[in-house]
């Protein structure tokens, strides 16, 4: 079998995406189904086996608890377009049917002052029409007996469109779809930008095979390498690599329900996996910026940090057995741990997609149908994401989002 396309075929396209992870492929599709839009796409991915791509490395979940009004209506869009993905794909009988397993997200607060957050993020999220439940320590314990709840002021659930996706088959069908309508993808990678005289637009941009290519828009979609790609149409931007890691566990006496995916309030995160497996998630005390090829593990975390916690938090995960494990990337907005979208203030056919701090997978519908709209109609027509575009980080008027993960 040939393997991907190195070289592009042709020297202009009208969007020129860098990165074809999630987010760049919900772009591409996007716009490709827009038939308003009847222009060229490429889109340049340095690793079409997206092996250490912040996509691969996700838990593979949707919530709708966020702090933010917005960020609860983006997921609720998520968890339309999941659910009705062969409908929003034309009705093709080849897309499968996908639903989403909702044992929910339970955030367990250990002290008044995170208790009074999951109190005011429940006022915003239910007045959004989330199904989010707020619950005593008593009523955790009546519904999932299996947690020790003795430190536990409050809990917040919802099992109403949260719980496990299968990203891997929409971020499939966004690639093959967006492919049969003309989009281009490329296996290489984007090493320079050319700007025009007065410095409001890229021009081209430069191909590690050394191909220069005109462009009529720049996307950067490119995750935990955003500042890097930005960087090159002399833009900074509040984005870095910082490291996450996971672990899929077996329990010797598995859970008799299912587990919702639990946020302790170490930030220790961990959820059902199916079959007596479970997934769980963490990262050091310290967390640094990392660099973009880092994804070494860290062996010691989990034997004085994570396993202790989960041994607590639930008694029957004293005897587990790790089955594989993996060190990933969040693209953490160190600004506001939300989306940096739209176009840049002085460059403006580059636009971002960017910074999404370990949300991004079920945000992906939502933004790349926003981006898609921007750069087709030049502004958004159903979600409007304007409080996420980049004018906010000059003018500091952070989003602050405080349901991070």
């Amino acid at each position: 079998m040939a393997g991907p396309a190195e070289r592009p075929t042709g020297t202009r396209y009208d969007v020129v995406i860098v990165g074809g992870a999630i987010m760049g492929a919900s772009t591409a599709w996007f716009l490709s189904d827009d038939e308003d839009f009847d222009g060229s796409v490429l889109v340049v991915e340095r690793d079409m086996s997206y092996s250490t791509s912040s996509t691969m490395h996700t838990t593979s979940c949707m919530r709708q608890q966020f702090s933010t009004e917005l960020n609860v209506r983006i997921s609720q869009f998520a968890a339309d377009f999941v659910k009705n993905l062969r409908s929003y794909m034309g009705g093709d009988e080849r897309v499968p049917d996908i639903t989403i397993r909702n044992f929910g997200y339970m955030y367990l607060a250990d002290d008044e002052a995170f208790a009074d957050i999951l109190r005011e993020n429940h006022r915003i999220q239910v007045a959004a029409g989330a199904g989010t439940r707020l619950m005593t320590p008593d009523e955790i314990k009546a519904a999932y007996p299996f947690y020790n709840v003795d430190d536990i002021v409050l809990g917040s659930i919802n099992t109403v469109d949260e719980g496990y996706w299968d990203a891997t088959a929409v971020f499939d069908w966004w690639r093959r779809s967006a492919r049969e309508r003309g989009v281009e993808y490329i296996e290489n990678e984007v090493v320079g930008m050319t700007l025009n005289p007065a410095g409001t637009r890229v021009d081209s941009v430069t191909l590690k095979s050394g191909e220069v290519i005109a462009c009529g828009h720049v996307v950067n979609a490119s995750g935990p390498r955003a500042a890097r790609t930005a960087a090159m149409a002399g833009i900074e931007i509040p984005v870095e690599p910082r490291k996450r890691f996971s672990w899929i566990f077996r329990a010797e006496r598995p859970l008799d329900r299912d587990l919702p995916l639990t946020i302790d309030p170490s930030g220790v995160h961990v959820r059902e996996n199916g079959g007596g497996t479970y997934q769980c998630g963490g990262h050091a005390d310290i967390d640094p910026a990392v660099d973009y090829d880092d994804y070494t593990m860290d062996f010691s975390l989990w034997e004085n940090h994570v396993w202790p916690i989960l041994a607590a938090r639930i008694p029957q995960f004293e005897a587990i057995r790790v089955q594989s494990e993996w060190a990933g990337h969040y693209a953490m907005n160190t600004f506001d741990h939300n989306a940096i979208m739209g176009p840049h203030t002085r460059v403006e056919n580059f636009l971002f997609l960017n910074g999404f701090s370990g949300h991004g997978l079920q945000q992906s519908p939502a933004m790349g149908r926003g981006t898609a709209e921007w750069i087709v109609h030049g502004g958004y027509r159903t979600l409007d994401l304007t409080p996420f575009n980049y004018a906010r980080i000059p003018n500091n008027r952070p989003i602050k989002e405080k349901a991070i993960i």
